[in-house]
């Protein structure tokens, strides 16, 4: 990776445990797949950002004092931001702060791979951002049509979101591929 990098973890937040689409099935493999990264990017003094979703109630209101990291997570982070939307650039301060930094290129990972963890890669890419999606780093959980009825696993939205994603916004690697090329 040519351009000064950043880790973004968005989203891996206590929230979730709290939501009833919440299933522990996955979680392993992403926790070790994201422990990986922020671990690795901390030994080369690559910057980690940690990015929460916050709403006005429920699981992801601050009051309900589930907004703050999943226990088993590395909280090694250079910068916290909060947002309120879908995407870690609206009104977050984040841009700024990556572009006082130098930083070009930003490894997407975290929590919902389709929802926040795509949005923040396509608003990055149209902000002149290279983006790494590393796919592995990211969880999301099945997802009824509600015209068809028809679920959708977890594989099925990871591999469309890579589909939506590879050579438009985001070049697809692995947690290996990122971590040699730092």
């Amino acid at each position: 990776m040519s351009a000064k990098t950043a880790l973004l973890v968005i989203d891996a937040q206590q929230s979730f445990l709290h939501m009833p689409y919440w299933s522990d099935a996955e979680y392993p493999a992403f926790r070790g797949k994201v422990t990986q990264l922020i671990e690795s990017c901390v030994a080369k003094s690559v910057p980690v950002v940690h990015i929460f979703h916050v709403a006005k109630e429920g699981a992801f209101a601050l009051s309900s004092g589930w907004v703050k990291l999943l226990d088993d997570i590395p909280a090694q982070h250079d910068a916290l931001f909060h947002k309120h939307v879908h995407n870690a650039f609206t009104e977050t301060g984040l841009g700024a702060w990556l572009d006082e930094r130098g930083i070009k290129r930003l490894i997407v990972s975290g929590i919902r791979t389709e929802q926040c963890c795509e949005t923040t890669t396509r608003v990055a890419s149209d902000l002149g951002y290279q983006v790494d999606f590393v796919t592995e780093a990211t969880l999301t959980f099945p997802m009824i049509h509600a015209a068809s009825g028809r679920t959708y696993s977890a594989d099925d939205i990871r591999e469309k979101t890579e589909l939506v994603l590879a050579k438009r916004f985001a070049a697809i690697r692995t947690v290996a591929e990122c971590l040699a090329a730092l």
